[in-house]
């Protein structure tokens, strides 16, 4: 019995999550639609930001997108100024991807609204559930990223 209640609650935590997703997304969506970057260019963006520079290998990897992809993707950026390609310090050989100031204030701008979306959504929600809440997703990325590990 344990079994099948655990199963359908694990169904509907899937099935929220989702919903939540969907949501995300198409708000992100909108709020993109004020700025001159894709929903593809804004997440490569994010991930330069949050990681500083990047290979086009690396940034390939973590978007999942196809190498010849990627550079398509970061030859725009580079033509908007949103980004550059710069040369390795230690190894000349190797060109990173480096975020401009452009591109730094996109994803600030674009995160800022999305966060303010977030608090009005949750603005009725207490304080002991937000916290809640941010906890529990803490724990299940923390759960997902040793998934990703094994």
């Amino acid at each position: 019995m344990q079994e099948t209640s655990t199963a359908t609650t694990i169904a509907e935590v899937e099935k929220q999550l989702r919903y939540i997703s969907g949501i995300i997304k198409q708000r992100g969506r909108e709020i993109l639609a004020n700025y001159p970057i894709t929903p593809p260019q804004f997440v490569a963006l994010q991930w330069l930001s949050e990681k500083g520079d990047l290979t086009i290998g690396e940034l390939s990897n973590h978007i999942n997108l196809a190498f010849s992809t990627t550079t398509d993707l970061v030859d725009r950026m580079e033509k908007n100024v949103l980004v550059e390609r710069t040369r390795d310090v230690k190894d000349r050989r190797v060109v990173r991807i480096h975020l401009l100031d452009k591109g730094k204030q996109i994803i600030e701008e674009v995160i800022m609204m999305r966060q303010q979306y977030l608090g009005e959504v949750l603005k009725n929600v207490s304080t002991e559930q937000v916290d809640t809440l941010n906890h529990l997703l803490h724990v299940l990325h923390e759960q997902m990223k040793i998934e990703k590990e094994n």
